[in-house]
């Protein structure tokens, strides 16, 4: 029996992981703010998973697991990192911006710490239901 395995449980599996990846993104991107024609990433997640709970206004039922979805997907969709091709913010052709960086690095920093504890509250509540008083 695996507790651990709602849709709930595995969406912030993905967040957790969607986090990480920004931020290994994110310091790669300030550790080439130097590099010429270097041009910044972004991981794309949130809005990925939007996408997939929303699914359209069509629902279909399942009967099978080799059917397709139709309608909201339930499963979690991972992360994807995009490359920024768009500006240059330097004479080198770099379009890496420290002040943005470092503002995306704080945001992703407190997301990170709100899926952690919303993880914790998860597995505390499972503990709690299944504590049996003898």
């Amino acid at each position: 029996m695996n507790l651990l395995s709602g849709v709930h449980f595995n969406r912030l599996e993905g967040a957790v992981q969607a986090s990480v990846a920004r931020q290994n993104t994110i310091a790669n991107n300030i550790a080439n703010v130097d590099t010429p024609y270097f041009k910044r990433s972004d991981v794309e997640f949130e809005h990925i998973l939007r996408q997939q709970m929303t699914g359209g206004t069509l629902q279909g039922t399942r009967t099978d697991e080799r059917h397709f979805y139709i309608g909201a997907n339930p499963m979690t969709p991972s992360s994807r990192i995009v490359r920024d091709e768009t500006e240059a913010m330097n004479n080198n052709k770099n379009n890496v911006d420290m002040d943005r960086e470092m503002s995306m690095q704080a945001e992703n920093q407190l997301r990170y710490y709100t899926f952690v504890q919303q993880v914790n509250h998860h597995i505390n509540m499972m503990k709690t239901s299944m504590d049996v008083r003898r």
